[in-house]
């Protein structure tokens, strides 16, 4: 039972990341030209801040859930005898899913501070620049995140 219950946590926190990241780009990204620089500044602000303060946690769970279901295994697979091997996908799964928090933790330190910090000094083209950077780096971790969860459902 606690197995299941980490695994969907580890899947939820999958689908809130990746899915959040799609829904920025391909919904809320666009629906955004309607309204004028500085109210769009000031709104990815702050649906920026409250999506990568739920990314923080999710990557506390999906760290948490993934080294406990790993040495779950192991422990297992050592009490019968046989040797644990990490199978391909759990290791595509796992260097997948670090380069994606670096990158994550590469956008919250760098331009997202730079986003805040520009926007806070009404300085919108500079806003806007950093807010670019974001995005193109948020696509490349959309990117991956669907890279792992084809991997995870095909194997």
């Amino acid at each position: 039972m606690l197995y299941a219950t980490l695994k969907t946590l580890h899947l939820l926190a999958v689908v809130l990341w990746v899915g959040g990241m799609v829904f920025v780009l391909l919904f809320l990204r666009p629906a955004l030209d309607q309204l004028a620089p500085p109210e769009r500044l000031k709104l990815m602000r702050e649906v920026l801040r409250r999506f990568f303060t739920a990314v923080a946690v999710a990557l506390v769970v999906l760290v948490g859930s993934g080294l406990w279901m790993v040495g779950r295994t192991a422990r297992a697979l050592a009490g019968s005898g046989a040797a644990f091997t990490w199978p391909p996908d759990w290791v595509a799964m796992t260097v997948l899913g670090i380069g994606m928090a670096l990158i994550f933790v590469f956008i919250r330190t760098v331009p997202y501070r730079r986003f805040v910090q520009a926007l806070a000094g009404a300085d919108l083209p500079a806003a806007a620049a950093a807010l670019g950077v974001i995005r193109r780096w948020v696509a490349v971790n959309a990117v991956l995140g669907v890279v792992v969860i084809a991997v995870a459902a095909l194997f």
